[in-house]
């Protein structure tokens, strides 16, 4: 297990998680239910398992897929998406 790589993917998901409609979520349920503790734990694994699914997808694709299409892919997708979502206005 490599420290720097683990630290590297909590940056990342944890700066890209931030003010995204995850936290809403958890806000408005905790704020209805008044049962932060179940919130959080019922956020805590479903995060987990998402995170799970990707890394195991991510291992599962890298066997098949070289880095450099990966890289390519996945920059024309966001390009893509970013543009329907602008000309869908």
């Amino acid at each position: 297990m490599s420290l720097k790589v683990m630290i590297t993917a909590f940056v990342m998901l944890f700066l890209g998680e931030m003010g995204d409609k995850t936290q809403l979520a958890a806000l408005a349920l905790t704020a209805s239910s008044k049962q932060p503790w179940s919130v959080l734990v019922g956020g805590a694994l479903a995060i987990t398992l998402v995170t799970a699914l990707a890394v195991f997808f991510g291992e599962a694709v890298t066997r098949v897929v070289s880095k450099e299409y990966l890289h390519k892919g996945g920059a024309l997708l966001f390009i893509v998406i970013g543009a329907w979502m602008w000309f869908k206005g």
